[in-house]
This record gives C-alpha cells, structure tokens and sequence, in this order.
C-alpha cells in the first residue's frame, strides 16, 4: 500500500502545479517528513541554531546526522568554535568540524581542552593537531576516560612506540586508549612472553612487538586467553616454536586474531586443493601464511580467479603467495603482461606477484627488454664496401 500512496502523492503535486487544483484529500507523503522536520525545528533549541548559523554551519546536515545534538538545552557552540580558532582552524574548517561532528558542541571546553592538551603529548605542533582534529572529529570530541587515555599515551611512549604512530592510534584505534592501562599492559607482557616462548630473542622482540602495535594495535583488545590458545593449537598441528616464530614474524599480531576452527578449516581446505602431506602443507603456509589467514570463502574466491585465468594449481602451488592478491589485482595484472606479448599461464607466477611497487619494477624491466635491441659484441658487423 505504500508504494501506492506515493504514487497517488505524487500524482496529486504534479497536477495542482499545471492545474492548480485544490489541494488532494490525503495529505503527500513528503508532507509528513516535513511537517515533522518543522515540529521538530519547533523543539530545537534557537540559540544554538542561531550561534551555529552564526560559525556558517549547514544546519539541515546536523538535523540530517544528528540532530538530538539541536534539542540540548545546554550547548558550547562559541567555546568550541574558539578553541577550534585558536588551534589555528578558518571558518570553512570549523563549519566543517561541527557538521560532521555536531556532538562537539556539547562537550564541556574544559573537557576540550583537556582533550587538547593529551592530544599535544604525541602531536609537534598545534598545526600538526588541527589537521588531526580536521581529519578525525569524532576522535577527538570522544570525551570519556581522560586519565585513562593519558596514561596509556604515557605506556605507549615507555614502549618507545614514534609519537606520530601514537597519534595514527589515537584516531584510527582509539578504543585501545579506552582500555584500562593495566590491561594493555598485561597483554603486551603476553605478546612479549609469547614471542619468547618459541624462540625469539629479546633483542628482536622490541622491534617485533613495536611494528605489530603499529600495525594491528587491535590485538591489545583480545583476551590473554586467545593467544594462548591460538599459540596451543598450531603446535597441535605440528608446527614447531621456530616455525610459529616464522608465522608470528611475517604475520605480526594479525596471527592470534584467528580462532582455532578458522585456522583448521583454512588447513583443510588448502590441504584437499594441492593434494599435498602435513609436510608440504606447513612449507607452503611457511611461504604464504594467508592460508592460514584467509577464510575459505575468500581462498576459494582467489583460487577460482586464478584458474580462470588459465593458471594450473602446479603454478599456485609452487608460487602460493599469489593468493595474497584479489582477482580484480591479477586480472589487471595479467592484461599488463599480455600487452607485451608475456603467457603468464606458460610461465612463472613470480612476474604476476609481489606488492604494487614491485609488480611495476618487474613489469618495467620485461618492457624494457621488449623494446631494447639484443646487441653481441662479438658478432661480425655487415658493412658494405
């Protein structure tokens, strides 16, 4: 019944424009959406419109977003606009602040200001933390567990972790700031203990467990538990602590976000595809960890991709790493390379794989060997006398 009303709404405008009939006896159905936009502007709180008005605010996006933030009847509109100024951010950049972060105007300026000062323990320069705050309002303006943010900066900065990976954290992973310190670090003496445990040195464990922070900083938000478990159940499989040491340097924290059954159905699945023993299986993840990180779905997906392509599983198997890439990277990759003429289906996987960069490099010097002359110093010139 609804789509007939709105075609019956419609209808009925489109006829009182060209006929200027009287108005339909139902009410159009836009009608309700703005009567109630207008009885709720009649609620909002006019001072706070008029002061965001004021700072050049589209307010029709902050009705549209949030617009609970309009009915408060306490509001910081100046404050928060002065405190944004004196940071060193125009007009345009405050409008835009406050229309995709409206919750900001109820934040008391003490409360912002505190906020200001944790941010400039990791931050050069009010420049620096103007453009943060422009990037990630919603970050900033999350004002709860100040002391506690404070002092998992301060651990963080014990740690030795760069000030500019700190701030990265702060807006991209600020739930990490939220967790009790205390538990942080007891996760990161779990991660430390771990790394320990099969093999590794204390020497490369302080850059291992700095880049996996950097990296995945997720993984403080796990349970002590889970690692343990992850850690049991790939020695369960036969992997040894130098192998699991292998696994942990190439896949860094991103290793104990996996469950055991995750792990075990990744195994199996690779294992019944390349037909191959325990052995082989753990060389082949040793060289391609994504087959233990990748679900099934995902590895079926790339696998598909890649025999429709024309690779055989010979080839996947002797260069698993090229299940790292989508199907939309390989198919792209592969027209490059028959452009100049180059059957990756003939050949070696090695030209197709590697990161973005180092698939330009290769696909430079193929080119380049494409267009450069074969030149042999000793062969006899043929010159006419």
């Amino acid at each position: 019944m609804l789509w007939k009303l709105l075609l019956r709404s419609q209808s009925c405008r489109l006829c009182s424009f060209k006929k200027m009939q009287s108005p339909p006896k139902y009410r159009p159905f836009l009608a309700c959406f703005i009567y109630t936009t207008d009885r709720q502007s009649n609620k909002e709180n006019t001072r706070t419109v008029e002061k965001l008005y004021k700072f050049s605010v589209d307010i029709r996006k902050i009705r549209r977003l949030k617009g609970w933030v309009l009915l408060e009847d306490k509001t910081y509109v100046e404050e928060i606009a002065n405190i944004l100024q004196e940071l060193g951010a125009d007009e345009t950049a405050v409008a835009s602040i406050l229309e995709r972060c409206p919750e900001a105007i109820v934040c008391s300026p003490t409360a912002v200001n505190t906020q200001r000062k944790l941010w400039q323990l990791v931050c050069k320069n009010e420049e620096e933390l103007i453009k943060l705050i422009e990037q990630f309002p919603e970050s900033f303006f999350t004002i709860t567990d100040q002391e506690n943010q404070k002092l998992n900066v301060e651990f963080f900065q014990e740690l030795e972790l760069k000030n500019v990976v700190i701030s990265r954290l702060l807006t991209t992973a600020s739930n990490v700031f939220h967790n009790p310190v205390e538990k942080n670090k007891q996760m990161v003496r779990i991660l430390q203990e771990s790394y320990l445990d099969v093999g590794g040195s204390e020497a490369n464990m302080k850059v291992w467990l700095l880049k996996l922070l950097s990296q995945n900083p997720f993984i403080l938000l796990n349970s002590p538990a889970a690692i343990k478990e992850t850690l049991e159940f790939l020695q369960e499989q036969g992997f040894t602590s130098f192998e699991i040491l292998q696994l942990l340097s190439k896949l860094k924290g991103f290793l104990f976000q996996l469950c055991p059954r995750s792990i075990q159905n990744s195994i199996s699945f690779s294992k019944n595809v390349f037909k191959c023993t325990d052995h082989d299986l753990k060389q082949l993840v040793l060289k391609c960890p994504a087959l233990l990180y990748y679900s099934v779905p995902v590895l079926e997906e790339r696998m598909q991709g890649l025999l429709r392509e024309g690779i055989s599983i010979a080839q996947i198997r002797e260069t698993p790493m090229v299940l790292e890439l989508t199907p939309q990277i390989v198919q792209y990759r592969i027209r490059k390379l028959n452009s100049l003429g180059y059957r990756i289906k003939d050949g070696h996987l090695a030209n197709l794989n590697g990161s973005k960069k180092e698939f330009e490099a290769n696909f430079g010097k193929i080119q380049a060997k494409k267009v450069r002359p074969l030149f042999n110093p000793v062969a006899p010139l043929n010159v006419e006398e």
